[in-house]
């Protein structure tokens, strides 16, 4: 049972620059997926989309304690929630 029925299957590429999201989970397998939770980008964590470069890759995402870079490839396999 997801823990979140009500959302709609959403990526963290469909957030706007200064909106808010909780992280619904991950698609990433292997490598990829521990990197992403190594950088606490993990299930129920809050997120604010800081900024997109200016070709669009890569985003800057802030957490309770760190800014973090990732790229939009990255950025599609994890799943949100908006938070507002």
């Amino acid at each position: 049972m997801p823990k979140h029925p009500d959302c709609p299957a959403r990526t963290l590429n469909d957030v706007c620059p200064g909106r808010r999201a909780r992280i619904r989970r991950h698609r990433a397998r292997g490598a990829v997926r521990q990197r992403l939770m190594d950088l606490g980008l993990m299930p129920d964590v809050e997120i604010v989309l800081v900024r997109s470069a200016p070709l669009n890759d890569p985003i800057q995402v802030k957490l309770a304690t760190a800014d973090v870079t990732l790229r939009r490839r990255e950025a599609e396999t994890i799943e949100i929630c908006d938070d507002e």
